[in-house]
């Protein structure tokens, strides 16, 4: 079932993507070479409990952290551990707070120090896509062109995009329907409604789409162990255009 939230729901929606904006930044401010996943994953939710909010992840169906941290070849999940990131690596930070009631949700992936021209490009066109996708949204458009925009760009620039993950809705569940799909064909899917509430999430691949679960069973990784990368937003959808919760 899709909810569409109401302005006290969406006004009581913002503290946690103010916070999930201001983590992914702080979080970003540590990455760099020597780091581990783990420590990052501290910083994350430290910082997410001084806010007076809770680390929607941690525990989420038994997931053992307040982050998923995707390094190179790993697209999402990816359970923070000690694993030291080195010069030349990306990461995929994706977290989640919740207070008031109400989750928010995004996602960045960040250079740890110098990186070769594709992760640049990589990291560039996946955020990219996503303002492809929010550039004309608004009050009855259909669902499936937000993931044929994402698709569309991210293939002109010679990537591919995830199939088996999409994005979602979200509010007082950190999932809700709709699915938000990163592929899709124009003028098809339900019409979008004002008040609905979208987490619009490119994963976009350097190779090809084909991914697997490794045997944590959280942790997607690409087949061809070429890097991924990941950028999301929270986004409410209004009568003339789009409000984005979290930059």
């Amino acid at each position: 079932m899709i909810i569409v939230k109401s302005e006290a729901e969406i006004d009581r929606m913002r503290e946690p993507c103010a916070i999930v904006r201001d983590t992914l930044a702080y979080v970003g401010s540590k990455v760099r070479p020597g780091v581990t996943t783990k420590e990052l994953d501290k910083y994350a939710e430290t910082y997410i409990r001084l806010r007076g909010a809770e680390p929607s992840c941690l525990g989420y169906c038994g997931y053992p952290a307040s982050i998923c941290a995707s390094v190179n070849e790993e697209v999402v999940h990816g359970i923070p551990g000690d694993r030291t990131l080195r010069e030349g690596d990306i990461v995929s930070i994706d977290l989640c707070a919740y207070k008031n009631g109400f989750h928010g949700d995004g996602a960045r992936t960040f250079a740890v120090g110098a990186i070769d021209d594709e992760k640049k490009k990589l990291i560039r066109v996946t955020e990219e896509c996503f303002w492809e996708a929010v550039r004309t949204l608004r009050a009855g458009t259909p669902l499936y062109d937000i993931g044929a925009a994402v698709q569309a760009h991210a293939e002109q620039n010679g990537f591919s995009v995830v199939r088996e993950y999409v994005g979602h809705g979200i509010g007082r569940e950190m999932h809700e329907d709709p699915s938000v799909p990163n592929f899709g064909k124009r003028g098809t899917g339900i019409r979008l409604k004002a008040g609905m509430v979208l987490c619009i999430e490119p994963m976009i691949l350097a190779g090809d789409r084909h991914v697997r679960v490794l045997d944590d069973r959280w942790t997607a990784v690409t087949v061809d162990k070429k890097p991924a990368a990941h950028y999301e937003n929270t986004v409410v959808i209004r009568e003339d255009g789009a409000e984005i919760l979290t930059v």
